[in-house]
């Protein structure tokens, strides 16, 4: 099935994704093939959980089984958060795309993914 006309849509459904990011790419946002929607990433923030100590962040779109770098180990201080995209310059998950994150320290940085499902 082809992803919907962004000028006609029939459903739009606001959407937050969460996830505690490990050392592995791991998805928070995944758009199933053949769903019929496409995504529209408007934003999506790293926050650094860890009191302490800074960590990496590194944030892929992952579309047919390669991954394009969106942001490739930054640092995100201790206690800080970085915001890697926003409405401003959004991102759309086609049908079988995911959107994948890592870390270089598992469980110190959570990614909130905010997103709208257009179907």
């Amino acid at each position: 099935m082809a992803a919907p006309n962004l000028l006609n849509p029939n459903t739009i459904l606001g959407k937050t994704a969460v996830q505690a990011v490990t050392t592995s790419a791991t998805a928070v946002v995944t758009n199933a093939s053949a769903s019929g929607k496409v995504f529209k990433v408007n934003a999506i923030i790293a926050a650094n959980v860890d009191g302490t100590n800074a960590a990496d962040i590194t944030v892929d779109l992952f579309r047919s089984s390669v991954a394009y770098p969106i942001a490739s180990t930054i640092t995100v201080p201790a206690d800080a958060t970085l915001v890697v995209l926003t409405k401003e310059n959004p991102l759309y998950l086609e049908e079988g795309d995911a959107l994948r994150c890592n870390a270089s320290a598992a469980g110190d940085i959570v990614v909130t993914c905010s997103y709208e499902e257009i179907s």
